[in-house]
């Protein structure tokens, strides 16, 4: 996100690598995302 990634990218890459990694995986990664995006208010791209 410091580089330019918006949110709905970041999404969209997790949705991705949840076919590779696996939905478990990704699912034990979303309460990480949301806290970072809870803690960066301004970004709302």
């Amino acid at each position: 996100m410091d580089n330019g990634l918006t949110r709905a990218e970041a999404s969209e890459a997790l949705t991705h690598l949840a076919f590779y990694a696996g939905w478990p995986k990704v699912f034990s990664a979303l309460p990480i995302v949301k806290d970072v995006f809870e803690k960066r208010p301004g970004q709302t791209r």
